[in-house]
């Protein structure tokens, strides 16, 4: 009787606490020499004026996380210490109650932020449920529902929104990145796939200051750190343009399919580049 009282108990604390947080790291050097904490300044945005800007056009990208340039994103797809993924890093910044330093996630009813989520929110979209069945101190069976442990391997894209600009200024085309969103493979309960679900958008300048924080697996060095910050403002990362800023608001996959989709996406690129060379000889 006592174990199933415990199980109620744990059910409940489960339902109401379900977030995730980094693991604790070991109280023992794991390792040659003691790591300093990251106390490294997120490099701020030069100033920009209205006046500067000759150009600009909205682009949407996806990143595919299981491509290999990509896999720094991706893995370790099992939380462990000294190592995070892109995705650990953002739940636990959006959903882990004893961070102090929290992130701000909004829903995917637009791309304009324009609906803030709360960190329970987010949970009750991204974990995925489970109903589970148990006995009670009275003898009594009942079911509840529960929310298992976020399966990080279903993040296998993110989304980006960024503007394209030429500063006149600088005689330069530059990107920022305005917005991110995780994108969820979702699964029947027979395994089948049943499609992609966006989980939430993140402003992405707010989640700079985490992301300079966080540093990426560096294969060739690990003392040679990198953050997830330089990998997005260094832009060290594949992607393909799924959508542009259009008259209709339209997607590329509304009028080009399969490898014509990746053809146009392409096309765009090359006539971003090609509006470049131009605005240099303006």
């Amino acid at each position: 009787m006592v174990k199933y009282l415990l199980l109620f108990l744990l059910l409940i604390s489960f339902k109401v606490k379900a977030q995730y947080c980094h693991p604790s790291p070991p109280e023992i050097l794991n390792g040659v020499y003691v790591e300093f904490p990251n106390n490294r300044k997120t490099i701020p945005y030069y100033p920009l004026r209205e006046a500067d800007v000759m150009w600009n056009k909205r682009i949407w990208r996806v990143i595919n996380l299981k491509e290999k340039i990509n896999h720094p994103l991706y893995f370790p797809v099992n939380p462990i210490t000294k190592r995070t993924s892109f995705m650990q890093m953002v739940m636990h910044y959006v959903s882990c109650e004893s961070e102090e330093l929290k992130i701000q996630a909004f829903d995917v009813m637009d791309d304009e932020f324009t609906l803030r989520l709360t960190g329970k929110e987010v949970i009750e979209k991204s974990f995925a449920k489970e109903e589970v069945s148990y006995e009670d101190e009275n003898g009594n069976f009942k079911t509840d529902i529960v929310d298992n442990p976020f399966d990080f391997s279903s993040i296998k894209r993110l989304r980006i929104k960024e503007e394209w600009f030429f500063d006149n200024q600088r005689s330069t085309m530059n990107t920022r990145i305005i917005g991110i969103s995780p994108i969820q493979e979702v699964f029947d309960e027979m395994g089948e796939y049943k499609g992609e679900k966006p989980l939430f958008w993140i402003y992405f300048p707010e989640l700079r200051i985490p992301m300079t924080k966080t540093m990426v697996f560096n294969p060739k060095n690990l003392a040679g750190k990198i953050s997830f910050d330089q990998v997005f403002m260094k832009r060290m990362f594949s992607s393909y343009i799924f959508k542009e800023s259009n008259v209709y608001d339209r997607k590329i996959s509304t009028y080009k399919q399969n490898i014509d989709l990746l053809l146009e996406s392409k096309k765009i690129e090359h006539e971003i580049f090609q509006l470049e060379q131009d605005l240099w000889n303006y």
